[in-house]
């Protein structure tokens, strides 16, 4: 690498999570994983992936020294990119320090208060997501109650999504590199990047004209807007209806399923049943629980 190429040292950590978000990441396509690990993401920066647990080779006390250098080492210029919820314990360790378990909730306070920024990757790690449904029975929560928490000021962004759009997590960090972190002007009150939760998927719908006509599908297939259905389109704020996903292949609501409204914090109890219609009651709840 030459010399005046400047690292982004990074580390990936992975509470309670599935991988879905990695998973997803990995099939970005522009740029690509492999863009990612090994080109120059700005003029004169290069991305340096120092951990992650799904895709690196190795394991044991050597990776978790490579944490340690790098926290060390790179203290405030780092980024932390967490994948997962992250619970209470004694649920859930990650490697040992002087022969004892270390929570993994311990390990990413530690970090995030290291960084120079976190990046919430996926429901779980925003928001809390599947882990953190009732009863959650671990403690689940994000990291940026972790944060919170702890008193943590580290500037937070979250990219939420079960899993989120790789075009999310990757725009996202290549402004980063090339702009810097963004001010709040650029970020909505649940610190998401407006350029892709700006707008609900209401507004951009393609069945939108249907809804207007009062045209409702009354069982999956039919023509017709899937607001019956239990479609959480007019809550959900993501640019899927422009996007869309597998390279523009298609959507939820595109391929005939309701959208869950996986952005949004209080995915999945306040908005199951999914396949329910939203009542004037469930939206009335639903508004309270996101205003709390």
């Amino acid at each position: 690498m030459a010399s005046d190429i400047k690292e982004v040292p990074a580390i990936w950590l992975q509470g309670q999570a599935c991988s879905g978000c990695s998973v997803s990441l990995l099939n970005a396509v522009s740029p690509n994983a492999r863009n990612l690990l090994l080109d120059r993401l700005a003029a004169d920066k290069h991305l340096n992936l120092r951990f992650h647990m799904t895709i690196m080779a190795g394991s044991g006390a050597p990776v978790l020294r490579a944490i340690e250098d790098t926290a060390e080492k790179a203290r405030g210029e780092f980024v932390l990119v967490c994948e997962g919820a992250f619970p209470e314990d004694p649920f859930c360790t990650m490697g040992e320090r002087d022969g004892k378990p270390v929570p993994i909730t311990e390990r990413a306070a530690e970090l995030a208060e290291q960084a120079a920024a976190v990046i919430a990757v996926g429901a779980c790690a925003t928001f809390g997501g599947i882990p953190a449904a009732e009863p959650n029975p671990t403690g689940a929560r994000p990291i940026g109650k972790v944060m919170e928490e702890r008193g943590i000021n580290t500037p937070l962004i979250n990219i939420p999504g079960c899993p989120p759009h790789p075009d999310w997590f990757t725009g996202t960090l290549i402004n980063i590199m090339l702009k810097g972190l963004p001010d709040a002007s650029e970020l909505d009150e649940l610190r998401r990047p407006l350029a892709y939760f700006g707008k609900l998927i209401h507004e951009n719908c393609p069945r939108r004209p249907y809804f207007d006509a009062g045209k409702f599908a009354k069982k999956p297939g039919d023509e017709g807007c899937l607001y019956l259905l239990g479609c959480k389109g007019p809550v959900t704020y993501a640019d899927c209806p422009i996007r869309m996903w597998n390279t523009g292949v298609n959507w939820c609501v595109g391929a005939g399923a309701p959208c869950n409204g996986c952005v949004e914090p209080e995915f999945p109890d306040k908005l199951s049943p999914l396949y329910e219609k939203l009542t004037e009651e469930r939206l009335e709840r639903f508004k309270i629980a996101c205003n709390k």
